[in-house]
């Protein structure tokens, strides 16, 4: 069995919530579209069958952003069920927004934090996915204590896929590549999909931030492993 390091409540949040400007229709979208595709965060574990009326392959995004990119993937795969968790709510908004106009059944979002969401409300071995791509880097060496990819959360994630499931992250900041690298490499219950980095997948669209960078020379690094199908669940 995985002996991970407990995760408290008082865990140390990779984000920090802040008043940013909220538009007319992010507002609107996250006023109205809440009640319909969000999931209030509790402490008890998510009966995934009931959110969705069926019964699918689950992948978890965490950190979605304005919601672009979940949304493509989900709009590109309806056999699939999201759930994404994001903190700010311009970008709560935005989801809610390409689920309405992209007329989307198979994503929900929760607004709350993302390591108490996965703790609390997932289920171990029920996961066929999890992304986190370009989480913040937190880049200067005292804020590096924040970054959302450390050991104990990524025991956590890996006890929540079921076997053959994917843990998929990607940044363009190439010291936390090699930081994300490391620490999935070292979580026993993951084994890496590539000799090192992997190629980006198909099924992660290359955002217009992504392509910009690209032009510039900027490096994007994805980090694709999986959960061990010889390993039996662990709680966590």
């Amino acid at each position: 069995m995985n002996e991970q390091a407990p995760i408290h409540r008082d865990h140390i949040r990779s984000f920090v919530l802040r008043q940013g400007r909220v538009s007319s229709a992010q507002q609107r979208y996250h006023v109205e579209g809440l009640p319909l595709w969000g999931i209030p965060y509790r402490a008890a574990p998510l009966d995934l069958t009931e959110v969705f009326s069926r019964s699918a392959p689950r992948v978890l995004e965490i950190g979605c952003g304005m919601g672009e990119t979940t949304a493509i993937i989900a709009a590109a795969h309806p056999e699939n069920d999201y759930l994404g968790i994001e903190v700010h709510t311009p970008g709560v908004g935005s989801l809610l927004k390409e689920i309405a106009t992209r007329e989307l059944t198979n994503l929900r979002v929760i607004q709350h934090d993302a390591v108490e969401v996965v703790r609390d409300m997932i289920a171990p071995a029920t996961l066929a996915g999890i992304h986190v791509f370009f989480p913040d880097p937190w880049p200067k060496k005292r804020q590096q204590k924040r970054r959302l990819i450390q050991p104990p959360f990524v025991a956590l994630l890996a006890a929540r896929l079921m076997p053959g499931g994917l843990l998929h992250c990607a940044t363009d900041w190439e010291e936390y590549a090699q930081q994300m690298l490391d620490v999935l490499s070292n979580e026993p219950l993951l084994s890496n999909t590539a000799d090192g980095f992997a190629p980006r997948p198909d099924y992660r669209p290359r955002t217009k931030f992504e392509t910009r960078g690209l032009r510039l020379g900027h490096g994007v690094w994805d980090v694709v492993f999986r959960r061990r199908p010889e390993t039996s669940p662990v709680v966590g």
